[in-house]
Protein backbone atom coordinates (compact mmCIF):
# COMPACT_ATOMS: atom_id res chain seq x y z
CA UNK A 1 0.00 0.00 0.00
CA UNK A 2 1.28 3.42 -1.22
CA UNK A 3 1.01 6.23 1.32
CA UNK A 4 -1.44 9.10 0.28
CA UNK A 5 0.07 12.63 -0.52
CA UNK A 6 -2.05 15.44 -1.21
CA UNK A 7 -1.51 17.56 -4.40
CA UNK A 8 -2.17 21.15 -4.17
CA UNK A 9 -4.63 21.88 -6.61
CA UNK A 10 -6.82 18.50 -4.95
CA UNK A 11 -7.26 20.17 -1.34
CA UNK A 12 -10.60 21.54 -0.02
CA UNK A 13 -9.82 24.65 2.72
CA UNK A 14 -12.96 25.22 4.11
CA UNK A 15 -13.89 28.95 6.24
CA UNK A 16 -13.58 28.66 9.98
CA UNK A 17 -14.97 31.06 12.72
CA UNK A 18 -13.61 31.01 16.20
CA UNK A 19 -14.83 33.81 18.56
CA UNK A 20 -12.00 34.79 21.42
CA UNK A 21 -14.57 35.66 24.05
CA UNK A 22 -12.88 34.61 26.98
CA UNK A 23 -10.83 31.68 25.75
CA UNK A 24 -6.95 31.63 26.79
CA UNK A 25 -4.81 33.09 24.70
CA UNK A 26 -1.99 30.05 24.35
CA UNK A 27 -4.25 27.46 23.55
CA UNK A 28 -6.55 28.90 21.36
CA UNK A 29 -3.67 30.17 19.40
CA UNK A 30 -2.04 26.48 19.22
CA UNK A 31 -5.51 25.50 17.94
CA UNK A 32 -5.50 27.91 14.98
CA UNK A 33 -2.06 26.64 14.31
CA UNK A 34 -3.39 23.51 13.92
CA UNK A 35 -6.03 24.38 11.61
CA UNK A 36 -4.12 26.60 9.46
CA UNK A 37 -1.46 23.77 8.72
CA UNK A 38 -4.47 21.18 8.42
CA UNK A 39 -3.35 18.70 10.74
CA UNK A 40 -6.57 18.02 11.68
CA UNK A 41 -7.61 16.45 8.44
CA UNK A 42 -6.58 13.11 7.29
CA UNK A 43 -5.12 13.90 4.62
CA UNK A 44 -2.44 16.45 6.08
CA UNK A 45 0.82 16.30 4.26
CA UNK A 46 3.59 18.45 5.34
CA UNK A 47 4.58 20.24 1.93
CA UNK A 48 1.48 20.70 0.87
CA UNK A 49 -0.57 23.80 2.06
CA UNK A 50 -3.74 21.42 3.56
CA UNK A 51 -5.13 23.94 6.01
CA UNK A 52 -8.38 25.92 6.31
CA UNK A 53 -9.14 29.84 6.41
CA UNK A 54 -9.61 30.83 10.12
CA UNK A 55 -11.56 33.36 11.01
CA UNK A 56 -10.89 35.17 14.80
CA UNK A 57 -13.73 37.70 15.77
CA UNK A 58 -13.21 39.18 19.17
CA UNK A 59 -9.91 39.18 19.72
CA UNK A 60 -10.35 42.39 22.28
CA UNK A 61 -11.56 39.93 24.86
CA UNK A 62 -9.19 37.18 24.94
CA UNK A 63 -7.81 36.22 28.41
CA UNK A 64 -4.75 34.88 30.67
CA UNK A 65 -3.80 33.56 33.03
CA UNK A 66 -1.79 34.63 36.53
CA UNK A 67 -0.17 37.69 36.30
CA UNK A 68 0.52 37.66 32.39
CA UNK A 69 -1.87 40.79 31.69
CA UNK A 70 0.55 43.22 33.66
CA UNK A 71 3.69 41.28 33.28
CA UNK A 72 4.12 39.87 29.71
CA UNK A 73 5.93 42.14 27.54
CA UNK A 74 5.81 43.31 23.65
CA UNK A 75 9.15 44.06 22.69
CA UNK A 76 9.38 45.67 18.61
CA UNK A 77 12.56 47.55 17.28
CA UNK A 78 13.29 49.84 14.67
CA UNK A 79 16.73 49.24 13.93
CA UNK A 80 18.42 52.21 14.78
CA UNK A 81 20.07 52.39 18.11
CA UNK A 82 17.50 53.28 21.19
CA UNK A 83 14.61 52.20 19.19
CA UNK A 84 13.39 49.62 21.21
CA UNK A 85 9.57 50.00 22.10
CA UNK A 86 8.35 47.68 24.93
CA UNK A 87 4.24 47.44 25.41
CA UNK A 88 2.34 45.34 28.71
CA UNK A 89 0.00 42.79 26.98
CA UNK A 90 -3.00 45.18 28.41
CA UNK A 91 -1.61 47.76 26.71
CA UNK A 92 -1.24 46.23 23.00
CA UNK A 93 -5.00 44.77 24.28
CA UNK A 94 -6.68 48.12 24.20
CA UNK A 95 -4.47 49.57 21.28
CA UNK A 96 -3.80 46.62 18.88
CA UNK A 97 -5.78 43.50 20.24
CA UNK A 98 -5.35 41.35 16.43
CA UNK A 99 -1.30 41.56 16.80
CA UNK A 100 -2.20 39.95 20.39
CA UNK A 101 -3.64 36.42 17.93
CA UNK A 102 -1.47 36.96 15.37
CA UNK A 103 1.66 36.68 17.19
CA UNK A 104 2.10 33.46 18.54
CA UNK A 105 0.45 31.89 15.94
CA UNK A 106 2.70 32.82 13.63
CA UNK A 107 5.53 31.39 16.13
CA UNK A 108 3.65 28.02 15.96
CA UNK A 109 4.15 27.91 12.07
CA UNK A 110 6.99 26.52 9.81
CA UNK A 111 9.67 29.27 8.76
CA UNK A 112 9.22 29.05 5.16
CA UNK A 113 7.66 30.64 2.22
CA UNK A 114 4.80 27.34 2.74
CA UNK A 115 4.60 29.02 6.37
CA UNK A 116 3.86 32.24 5.15
CA UNK A 117 1.44 31.32 3.06
CA UNK A 118 -0.50 29.48 6.03
CA UNK A 119 0.01 32.53 7.71
CA UNK A 120 -1.87 34.73 4.99
CA UNK A 121 -5.15 32.65 5.74
CA UNK A 122 -5.51 33.94 9.47
CA UNK A 123 -7.92 37.01 9.84
CA UNK A 124 -8.78 38.59 13.35
CA UNK A 125 -11.17 41.29 14.01
CA UNK A 126 -11.53 43.04 17.29
CA UNK A 127 -14.80 43.10 17.26
CA UNK A 128 -17.88 40.66 16.21
CA UNK A 129 -17.98 41.73 13.07
CA UNK A 130 -16.22 40.47 9.91
CA UNK A 131 -16.48 41.15 6.34
CA UNK A 132 -16.11 36.94 5.50
CA UNK A 133 -19.98 36.56 5.40
CA UNK A 134 -19.74 35.40 1.91
CA UNK A 135 -17.62 32.44 2.41
CA UNK A 136 -20.18 31.30 5.28
CA UNK A 137 -17.63 30.28 7.70
CA UNK A 138 -18.22 27.53 10.27
CA UNK A 139 -18.20 28.33 13.64
CA UNK A 140 -16.20 26.13 15.62
CA UNK A 141 -15.73 25.13 19.88
CA UNK A 142 -11.80 25.33 21.09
Amino acid sequence: MKTYSAKPGQVEQNWLLIDADGLTLGRMAAAISARLRGKHKPEFTPHVDTGDFVVVVNADKIRVTGNKATDKKYHAHSGFPGGLKTRSFSELQSTSPEKIVRLPVKGMLPRTPLGRAMFKKLKVYAGPDHPHGAQQPQPIEI
